[in-house]
């Protein structure tokens, strides 16, 4: 059984980082598509940033610049580093998994959610 699990969100001030995780089992990341969803409260859950099993990136237009995704094969972790954060960032953060197919909102695994806050 495929889990996800998220770690790192929390609160910081405007112009701060973050380094969210996700520790994931049963997956090999060279056949899954791996991304990072979020959610701001009364807003729909909107893509992030989605790593392809080839290793190719691709972000949403308001994060470009400024969040980049990467893995650690060895751990089985998917990262989500979060610079120069804006109040518009706040939210809850969700790491998501399909094997092989990148799929948007309907990809098969999700994990519960790392709360990130970003004051101004």
């Amino acid at each position: 059984e495929v889990r996800l699990m998220e770690s790192g969100g929390g609160s910081v001030q405007a112009g701060g980082s973050l380094r969210l995780s996700c520790t994931a089992s049963e997956i090999y990341y060279t056949e899954y598509c791996m991304a990072w969803f979020r959610q701001a409260p009364g807003k729909e859950r909107e893509g992030v940033a989605y790593m392809e099993y080839s290793g190719r990136t691709t972000y949403a237009d308001s994060v470009k610049g400024r969040f980049t995704v990467s893995k650690d094969n060895a751990k089985n972790t998917l990262y989500l580093q979060m610079n120069s954060l804006k109040s518009e960032d706040t939210g809850t953060y969700l790491c998501a998994a399909d094997r092989w197919v990148c799929a948007g909102q309907d990809m098969r695994h999700w994990g519960k959610g790392t709360l990130v806050t970003i004051s101004s």
